[in-house]
């Protein structure tokens, strides 16, 4: 388990960091429940979210993020120290599963992206493509409410032009109301993917509507990585 002490020099160390090259807008923070067991459910468009959605709600989240993340030895044990436990994208890890459960009934709040990875255009759940199993799952087992969460804006940072202080990428995180779990009485693959369905849906509204809302400019919306770094022509 993370201890609140290391989980709070490093929110604090990241958002000085970040502070000199984005420029975060919060939107619903009081959505996340202060108390208790929940899951957090965001798109996935740069590997710059986890950290700037951490920042962005005074809830600890303990991340499930990719085991490829933990070979290195001294990022991994950071890793571990804030929270974040490995699984493997791979293949059903039971044992990443296990652990994202002991979090829940702990009362923590337990970051995973429904997506499975880093999405754009038609492979995301922003343009309609469906969400991996999973969320649903854990909501299900264990019985938490699931917090719907959009990030726009943080593929930005893959140019290496905003890499200069105060250049400042705009960045906006919003998180919606808290949906129940999935059921456990009746048929429970298909409340899981109504439930998924569900959250897929809101996930676009959000992104829709805080778009038009917030006027984000084109330039804003999400991008692969290797256009953010010139790499890719634009379509």
């Amino acid at each position: 388990m993370p201890t609140s002490l290391a989980y709070g020099l490093c929110v604090w160390l990241l958002r000085v960091f970040f502070f000199p090259f984005t420029r975060r807008h919060v939107i619903g923070a009081s959505h996340v429940p202060s108390r208790g067991g929940c899951l957090l459910a965001p798109n996935h468009v740069s590997h710059f979210d986890p950290p700037l959605i951490g920042i962005s709600t005074s809830r600890a989240v303990d991340w499930m993020a990719m085991q490829e993340l933990f070979l290195h030895r001294m990022f991994g044990a950071i890793l571990r120290r804030i929270g974040s436990f490995s699984v493997n994208r791979g293949r059903l890890d039971r044992a990443a599963v296990r652990t994202a459960l002991e979090r829940l009934e702990a009362g923590r709040c337990v970051g995973v992206f429904p997506e499975g990875g880093l999405r754009t255009g038609p492979t995301s759940v922003l343009e309609g493509a469906p969400l991996k199993p999973g969320v649903a799952a854990l909501a299900q087992m264990a019985q938490v409410p699931v917090v719907p969460c959009v990030i726009i804006g943080s593929d930005a940072l893959y140019s290496p032009a905003l890499w200069r202080p105060w250049r400042r990428a705009d960045v906006w995180v919003v998180f919606a109301p808290p949906l129940p779990p999935p059921p456990t009485h009746g048929d429970k693959a298909a409340s899981r993917q109504i439930f998924e369905d569900q959250l897929g849906r809101i996930l676009r509204e959000i992104y829709q509507r805080t778009v038009i809302d917030e006027n984000i400019p084109e330039h804003c919306w999400p991008q692969t990585p290797q256009r953010r770094k010139g790499q890719e022509e634009p379509s």
